[in-house]
């Protein structure tokens, strides 16, 4: 069983915060399973897009782990993260939104596994 999404976006805000990396929740999802979509800007008026990756790529082994595709390999304008954004909310309107903002695009997902 995963972890519920309100407990690993808080989770994953305080990783941030710890550090000095400012991040909010844009859009509040389903408490229990939304899929959660990671906006990391850049503040150059780009940004890095994660999404949940595809059932595929998840290990058997390891059911309750969250894993992390980047929608593109290098940032993009934010107005193209915007329209995904909007896409996937129109999609499924139980999605949560986390925003953060890092120069150096800095995002844990490696690291923010449950």
């Amino acid at each position: 069983m995963r972890l519920k999404s309100s407990i690993w976006v808080a989770a994953y805000l305080r990783r941030c915060q710890t550090e000095g990396i400012f991040g909010a929740v844009r859009r509040r999802g389903a408490e229990e399973a939304g899929a959660v979509f990671v906006k990391v800007a850049t503040l150059d008026g780009n940004a890095m897009l994660y999404a949940p990756a595809p059932q595929t790529v998840y290990d058997d082994s390891r059911p309750i782990e969250r894993i992390f595709a980047a929608t593109s390999p290098q940032p993009v304008p934010e107005p193209s993260v915007e329209e995904r954004l909007a896409k996937e909310v129109r999609f499924d309107p139980d999605v949560w939104i986390v925003e953060t903002e890092d120069r150096a695009g800095r995002h844990f997902l490696d690291l923010a596994k449950s």
